[in-house]
């Protein structure tokens, strides 16, 4: 059973970077919602976008991602894995939800952002890194205990449910 999880929380974590792919595929101008402030200021005062752009974006983001990634997760531990009590469905959606954080930390953040130009805005270059050393220890600290109460969360609501 760890090796189907660990396999779901890859293909989650490849999700997720096909959503960044999608994003990104007219430029990186794409996710500036996902930036800083300035920098997002910086891509509007250049005519790259518009505030009102940036939050439709952010919106869409959130609409279709969170509920695509919660869908995901119920899915795999519910009806494919057939899980029936809360420790079951909590440590599985965790473990799933983990494994994407990894991927989400290592390849698309460290990775991606900080060491290609896939992500790099042209004229904003000056306000790299766009993903600080805060930011990332706001994103594990953030990732651990929100993933884990995100999972403690759905697996109380489907226990009462299964």
């Amino acid at each position: 059973m760890l090796a189907q999880v660990f396999v779901e929380g890859l293909l989650l974590g490849i999700l997720l970077m096909g959503v960044c792919a999608v994003g990104i595929k007219n430029g990186a101008i794409g996710m500036v919602h996902l930036y800083h402030q300035d920098v997002q200021d910086r891509c509007v005062e250049l005519g790259l976008t518009t505030h009102e752009k940036i939050k439709q974006h952010s919106k869409l983001f959130k609409i279709i991602c969170l509920p695509g990634y919660i869908l995901y997760i119920l899915v795999c531990v519910y009806a494919v894995n057939g899980v029936k009590d809360f420790w079951s469905g909590f440590w599985q959606m965790f473990v799933i939800l983990s494994i994407m954080n990894v991927m989400d930390r290592f390849l698309v953040d460290e990775w991606w952002v900080g060491h290609t130009k896939a992500w790099t805005i042209a004229g904003t270059e000056d306000l790299k890194p766009y993903i600080t050393g805060a930011d990332k220890r706001k994103k594990w600290i953030a990732g651990t205990i929100g993933l884990a109460a995100i999972s403690a969360v759905l697996a109380g609501i489907a226990a009462l449910i299964v």
